[in-house]
């Protein structure tokens, strides 16, 4: 009896133990095995949103935010160090903290002229042609919807308007269908469709609306003078009509002169008016339109006459409510700083618009143009001397006030690792 209740003791104490200790083993594993900050010569404490809660859940209306459970350490040198986080001054798990080599970048502010091409021929509309038959739609009988992207017509590719003509025309004289293959959203499509003589005009017609193009003004955000890759507008470019993105084959980017600006309002965001020529010489390609902005390489090395000199960025971490800088034009080609405030900031883990609330504060810049206004889409934003995003939508109700996107996922579109590798020996 006595060697079973000492069992039934023993038991009971291990299952105490087990309980107590379950908190401290579980918050042990779920700390990170890696970790990514920047080297700071100044040495500065960098808060790390580790563990607990997902920092990037935080809302951006909360007046604070904060990472539960950081820990804050000192970044000395590029390359990998251990990490060790410590409870009550006892040891609890080895980290493996990586420490990139700076990220240095140009900031922008120049206003830009876009023009994309897209791929293949974008379907904008429906019309109705009169026919034999009455009214119809060749294009809508064939279940093509607006904005769907015509490839091909007879196995044959299509890049521009003038491509269809040739087509339709053929058809019409042999009384021929149109094998028309397609793109809708992620899936290729295949249909035919039968062009018809228009009674009015006398010739064949598909009753589509298309657009192989796309044009407007937007501002630089920042250039990599090691790569000449750069980043501009901070979001999306899609088509006015059907409002879906636009897929492109290729596009430019131009010098863009402000001539002037239409004030916002409650309700009525603003506008920067502005003029270029398609047929000005090309400062740089475009070869990406992402939900974080266009992107490409510059042609040649471009100036803001602010910032020439290339400056570190802070990841979304990093980024302070308070007092911060844009830079954009107001006026011609000039570059002007103008002050603003940080509102709210979510520190991201994963790539993801809108992770900045800003407000203008800057009387100037509220005087001539009520706030943000279309066109300042990819003014960079600079606080305690890095770049920590860009300017990116305006609130109708609130002109003053809008959102940014954080640089470090415009960087990762332009193809700049945001961790460079050090060369390490490896074991084989």
């Amino acid at each position: 009896m006595k060697k079973h209740r000492k069992i039934r003791l023993l038991i009971g104490i291990l299952f105490l133990v087990t309980v107590f200790a379950l908190p401290f083993i579980s918050h042990n594993l779920s700390i990170s095995n890696q970790i990514v900050a920047f080297n700071d010569s100044s040495a500065t404490p960098v808060s790390i949103p580790a563990f607990g809660e997902d920092a990037s859940a935080a809302s951006p209306d909360n007046e604070t935010m904060q990472a539960i459970d950081s820990t804050d350490f000192y970044p000395r040198e590029t390359g990998k160090n251990e990490l060790m986080y410590q409870a009550a001054g006892l040891p609890k798990k080895k980290a493996e903290a990586s420490v990139p080599e700076d990220i240095k970048i140009v900031p922008g502010g120049q206003s830009i002229g876009v023009q994309l091409h897209t791929l293949g021929v974008l379907v904008v509309g429906h019309h109705q042609i009169e026919g034999e038959d009455g009214m119809i739609s060749p294009g809508e009988e064939a279940n093509i919807q607006v904005g769907d992207v015509i490839l091909k017509i007879n196995d044959k590719k299509v890049k521009e308007m003038e491509d269809v003509k040739p087509f339709v025309k053929e058809a019409g004289k042999k009384d021929k269908s149109l094998d028309i293959t397609l793109k809708r959203d992620e899936k290729t499509i295949e249909t035919t469709l039968d062009p018809i003589k228009s009674k009015d005009e006398g010739e064949y017609r598909i009753g589509l609306y298309i657009r192989d193009s796309a044009a407007g003004i937007g501002t630089m955000t920042f250039y990599d003078p090691e790569t000449k890759n750069y980043g501009a507008l901070g979001h999306v470019i899609s088509d006015m009509d059907t409002q879906k993105p636009i897929e492109i084959h290729d596009g430019s980017i131009v010098r863009s002169n402000v001539t002037s600006i239409e004030k916002g309002n409650h309700g009525n965001p603003g506008e920067k008016q502005a003029k270029f020529s398609v047929k000005d010489k090309k400062i740089g390609s475009i070869t990406k339109n992402s939900p974080f902005g266009i992107f490409g390489q510059l042609n040649k090395k471009i100036s803001n006459g602010k910032y020439d000199e290339p400056m570190p960025v802070a990841l979304s971490h990093e980024v302070k409510e308070g007092p911060a800088k844009i830079l954009t034009v107001l006026d011609g080609e000039e570059i002007e700083e103008f002050d603003v405030k940080v509102v709210s900031s979510v520190p991201q883990k994963v790539p993801a618009k809108k992770g900045m609330v800003i407000q203008i504060t800057d009387d100037k810049l509220l005087k001539e143009t009520g706030g943000i206004v279309q066109g300042m889409s990819g003014s960079p934003i600079i606080q305690d001397g890095k770049i920590i995003g860009a300017v990116t939508h305006v609130f109708v109700n609130d002109p003053t006030s809008g959102y940014g996107v954080h640089i470090e996922w415009m960087l990762q579109e332009a193809g700049i690792e945001m961790e460079k590798e050090t060369n390490q020996n490896k074991a084989s």
